[in-house]
């Protein structure tokens, strides 16, 4: 097929395949306030935004205290960050998304030497892909701002994802979460 009709079957294509795309949605925790009126952090059991529901992925074991969430301010960007609230008790963060995602990278920043983990679930709660690092980047010198890095998992169908890995007193903020969601058919794109 050439000329006219085979450049109308190319655009057509063309015009298919950017429908059938994924989308790429982020997370980025910006409307959250992080202090109350009276200076206390704002603590919360969950917190949804773009149809994606942040929580705890288990209930508190050593403490009869509520699971919760908390956000914690990036000093040298100002930007927001998602925490697992539990100083005492590290526990895994939750993200399920409204529908099944293809991908997810989190922006993350950290306590110095703490590792993170990310890890991808089906929706029947079977692990599809992991990611992680050892200890998380450091500063370079002690007026550097605190180093931002990224983890990526990738799987046909995640439900959900956790991610964590720091010790008691340590912290993991999840500063911006990018996914990419099934298009207008309900597939994913590969």
């Amino acid at each position: 097929m050439t000329g006219v009709a085979g450049r109308r079957l190319l655009l057509l294509l063309a015009a298919a395949a950017c429908g059938w795309s994924s989308t790429e949605v982020v997370v980025d925790f910006e409307n959250a306030v992080p202090l109350l009126a009276d200076r206390k952090a704002n603590r919360v059991p969950r917190w949804e935004e773009k149809g994606v529901v942040f929580a705890l992925a288990r209930e508190p074991q050593l403490t009869k205290g509520k699971g919760m969430l908390m956000f914690f301010t990036h000093l040298s960007t100002g930007h927001k960050g998602i925490v697992c609230a539990m100083a005492t008790e590290p526990i895994p963060v939750r993200a399920t998304f409204p529908k099944p995602v293809s991908s997810v990278t989190i922006s993350f920043w950290g306590s110095t030497g703490t590792s993170a983990v990310l890890e991808a679930f089906d929706a029947e709660g079977k692990p599809v892909d992991r990611a992680s690092v050892e200890a998380v980047p450091g500063r370079k010198a002690p007026g550097d701002p605190v180093p931002t890095f990224t983890l990526t998992v990738k799987a046909d169908r995640i439900a959900y994802i956790h991610f964590y890995g720091p010790r008691e007193g340590e912290y993991l903020a999840a500063d911006e979460v990018r996914f990419t969601s099934a298009d207008n058919d309900g597939n994913l794109s590969k």
